[in-house]
């Protein structure tokens, strides 16, 4: 809580009681049974946490985005997984909140804000997917409403939850072709595939939505036409942040997880915490969180502050914490020795959970594109 606000610190204490009472007793449940935690999730939107940075209007909290990643890493302590999802759920209600109209904002931000529904967000596809702009799912224009063809993959809570941010296209090839349209479930046309069986992030559903003639009101397109690609992107800077935010949390109660169990287990005549190399291994574990914790919140000051240079530091900081903080999550679990690979211990949670936050938001492999680009243009 080093150089935060004391708001920023109580928001803190609030999401870290949260995630010690209300989640980290049902982590492994979860994973486990495979179990969606509404509940769960409706009674941490009672705390503001179902739309920390939308507007009050509407039911949001209207918080910075640092505040938003001192909340989510807090959270992430007691199941990363959840936090994970409602870290896109409070994406979509942004983009709703943000690049909706005044009726859609009312019509979908409160009872999204509520968690009485949740929101799913759909843009990778199953031949797109670090090149989105490539997306293939159209949306023809009849009268009043789009006729919607297409599928999309990998797409958390889908079938589970009750609204779609959709990106399709609407004009010709390439970004500027691409808008955005919010569909609510139970539409004709809209189905869903079978649950994906995954390493981690098993406490919510990932299927794909696919739409079949799916017919969609003009009135539900979020902005102008061509407009879904800036959306999309500007949505992506915060989840990045989200993400990144999430795997701090991780890493913190993996390392704490770490010093406990060097304190508690002995070989050799004696606690594994005087042996000088798991020290040193230690002392690396928390100087790496704390270098991360330090690039995600510079990076959602820059996102909050709508600087010039606030895409390509979301990049860095996606990448560097995500990439760091896995190390950290793994590194823990080999000092736990063959006791890490036990399921009755929380540390390989964290690193099955933790592992594909290098592949969403944008792979670490384009958020390295996006840095060199930045840098190579001057």
């Amino acid at each position: 809580s080093t150089g935060l606000t004391e708001d920023q610190k109580e928001f803190q204490k609030v999401a870290l009681d949260f995630a010690a009472k209300e989640m980290a007793p049902y982590m492994a449940e979860w994973d486990e049974k495979e179990i969606f935690p509404v509940e769960t999730m409706r009674k941490a939107a009672q705390l503001g946490f179902g739309g920390i940075y939308v507007k009050p209007d509407v039911g949001g909290s209207g918080l910075s985005r640092l505040d938003t990643s001192i909340i989510f890493e807090a959270l992430s302590t007691g199941c990363t997984s959840t936090t994970a999802y409602m870290s896109i759920h409070n994406m979509c209600v942004w983009m709703i909140d943000t690049f909706g109209s005044e009726e859609q904002r009312r019509r979908f931000c409160p009872s999204l804000c509520s968690m009485e529904k949740f929101a799913s967000y759909c843009l990778t596809e199953p031949g797109s997917g670090s090149d989105a702009a490539s997306l293939l799912t159209s949306a023809q224009r009849k009268g009043d409403t789009y006729i919607l063809n297409g599928s999309k993959a990998f797409i958390s809570g889908g079938g589970d939850t009750d609204v779609y941010v959709v990106m399709c296209r609407t004009g010709g090839p390439g970004p500027k072709g691409i808008s955005c349209l919010v569909l609510e479930k139970g539409m004709p046309g809209l189905s869903f595939g079978k649950p994906e069986k995954k390493v981690g992030w098993n406490s919510q559903p990932t299927r794909a939505v696919i739409f079949e003639d799916c017919v969609v009101p003009v009135g539900n397109r979020l902005g102008a036409e061509g407009q879904g690609f800036n959306i999309a992107m500007q949505g992506l800077n915060g989840g990045r942040i989200n993400i990144a935010s999430c795997s701090l949390g991780a890493a913190h109660a993996s390392v704490l997880l770490a010093q406990e169990h060097l304190t508690v287990r002995k070989q050799f005549g004696e606690p594994l915490a005087n042996n000088q190399y798991l020290q040193f291994r230690l002392a690396e574990m928390a100087t790496r969180l704390v270098a991360a914790r330090l690039m995600v919140r510079n990076a959602a000051r820059a996102l909050q502050d709508g600087r010039e240079d606030a895409a390509v530091l979301c990049s860095m900081a996606k990448l560097f914490a995500t990439d760091e903080c896995f190390g950290i999550c793994n590194q823990a679990l080999q000092m736990h020795g063959g006791y890490g690979y036990l399921k009755d211990y929380a540390v390989q949670q964290f690193v099955r959970d933790i592992r594909v936050h290098q592949i969403l938001e944008g792979t670490n492999e384009v958020m390295r594109m996006i840095v060199a680009r930045n840098l190579l243009q001057g």
